[in-house]
């Protein structure tokens, strides 16, 4: 019986690139200013060319095998010994990785098999606050070790020091700090936490995937940055991604560990099959080169005075973007930021304190038809809703035209009709048990909130993400899996 073919008989490449180009249309702007999370943009001329002709030559280059592609080798040794120059101490070691998600893995990898092969722990535990990123929670899945979630400060939205110590036991493997917790752009009490880890012989990791190549050059430009690295005493990994301020492509990242005895933990090695011996460092197996030479000729370019002055502009951003948001009625900044990431709340017109969740999804819908995008981020265990930037020194011009507009989409924000959800609907959700929801169930709900299959993201976010706060953590998360699940389906 004949089928539809999987692919056209070929098309010529000019028109497969202007589909492409087309289809690129519809995305949220990764350059100028505008878009105020998942990308980094330093606004330097050419840097994009230099990092695509970098990848081109290394694309077909399969990093695999360093012994057959030796250039993989002198490429990750550059890059990471950047990386322990700028974050280490002597005999730091590391790897380079596709992202900070798989550098964070790694580390949890390492210190599940140090904690049985060198402690005898069979049931491993990581201790992190609550602001610790998600990729913490992935890793733990992936890996079966159970997490202990501590409170963080509710005023200060950073890591409790001593809370963090006391949860401490003879299981922990691995305990977290942020530099910083990517929610609030606050660090965490790094040295108190890696103290109080090497006084139990348990191993530290600094997530400092956002904070690790900027808060050294912040120091290096004049600003107070407090000691987070490898540097410190406890600290025995760190993870920093090359994509975020040191403006590589994605995915590029960097995990450090104390010395090479650390790191062969993260390693796996397989000679039990009859074929070639395998020793993958990370995750991946095949990869191409492309990544890491892109990574590579980023950093070789712009150098120790450019990341300096580009620091420099993301500081001025910042300082600009933070004096205009605590001058603004209503908006609160929550924490102290200190690299690059702002979060703030709003409050109503009743003069109060506590945010209006409703008022700041209105207003994250009308900064996007603005052409803003502004990050919104729902409560969680006393922690208040809030919008989250991040900015970069493309931002530094954009800094003005975006306040403007802020106070021209909050004052249409304030005019809008409150977007609530209903009491019963909220107490019937409560009780739903999302492990026992039918496939029929749960489009049910996603049609309900306006995420039915084939919908389509609907024009305004407010009503969904209201809804979604409403709802418990394990039935937000089965939603939002199978919503993903429905965006990627073959139709």
């Amino acid at each position: 019986m004949p089928t539809d073919p999987a692919l056209p008989e070929g098309r010529a490449a000019a028109d497969v690139l202007t589909e492409l180009r087309a289809l690129r249309r519809t995305d949220a702007p990764t350059r100028g200013g505008r878009t105020f999370a998942y990308v980094y943009d330093a606004g330097l001329d050419g840097l994009d060319e230099l990092a695509a002709e970098a990848y081109t030559t290394f694309a077909t280059v399969n990093g695999l095998d360093p012994t057959v592609f030796p250039s993989v080798a002198r490429l990750e040794n550059d890059v990471v010994g950047a990386a322990a120059a700028l974050l280490g101490a002597p005999g730091a070691q590391g790897t380079f990785t596709s992202g900070g998600t798989e550098s964070i893995l790694l580390a949890v990898k390492t210190a599940r098999d140090h904690a049985r092969t060198v402690r005898g722990i069979t049931g491993p535990q990581l201790v992190l606050p609550s602001t610790a990123h998600a990729a913490f929670h992935k890793a733990a899945a992936y890996l079966g070790v159970e997490t202990v979630v501590v409170p963080v400060d509710p005023a200060t939205f950073r890591a409790d020091a001593d809370a963090m110590a006391a949860a401490l036991t003879d299981r922990t493997a691995l305990v977290v700090a942020s530099t910083p917790s990517y929610a609030h752009g606050v660090i965490d009490p790094v040295a108190e936490i890696a103290a109080a880890a090497a006084a139990r012989g348990v191993l530290c990791h600094v997530d400092a995937c956002i904070g690790g190549w900027i808060l050294p050059y912040l120091r290096r430009a004049g600003r107070e940055v407090e000691p987070f690295d490898l540097s410190v005493p406890g600290v025995t990994s760190l993870s920093v991604d090359l994509h975020k301020y040191a403006y590589a492509d994605k995915g590029a990242s960097v995990v450090l560990y104390r010395d090479a005895e650390l790191r062969r933990h993260q390693y796996f090695a397989h000679a039990g099959w009859p074929g070639y011996p395998v020793v993958n460092p990370t995750v991946q197996g095949t990869k191409s080169g492309g990544l890491l030479a892109q990574a590579w000729a980023v950093l070789q370019h712009v150098g120790e005075e450019g990341y300096t002055a580009l620091a420099g502009r993301v500081a001025e951003a910042s300082d600009r973007l933070l004096a205009g948001l605590r001058s603004t009625d209503g908006i609160r900044v929550l924490g102290d930021p200190a690299a690059g990431l702002v979060a703030f709340t709003v409050a109503g017109e009743d003069g109060g304190a506590a945010p209006d969740l409703s008022l700041l999804l209105h207003l994250a819908d009308e900064m996007r038809e603005l052409g803003w995008y502004l990050q919104p981020q729902l409560s969680f265990d006393g922690l208040p809703p809030n919008l989250h930037l991040t900015l970069t020194p493309a931002t530094v011009g954009q800094v003005d035209a975006l306040l403007g507009d802020l106070g021209t989409a909050l004052a249409k924000a304030r005019a809008l009709e409150p977007v609530t959800v209903d009491p019963d609907l909220a107490s019937f959700a409560a009780g739903l048990d999302p492990d026992a929801l039918g496939p029929d169930e749960v489009a049910g709900v996603l049609a309900f909130a306006g995420l039915g299959e084939g919908a389509g993201l609907p024009g305004r976010m407010a009503p969904v993400l209201v809804l979604l706060d409403a709802l418990p953590g394990a039935l937000k998360e089965r939603l939002l899996a199978e919503f993903i699940g429905s965006v990627f389906r073959i139709r």
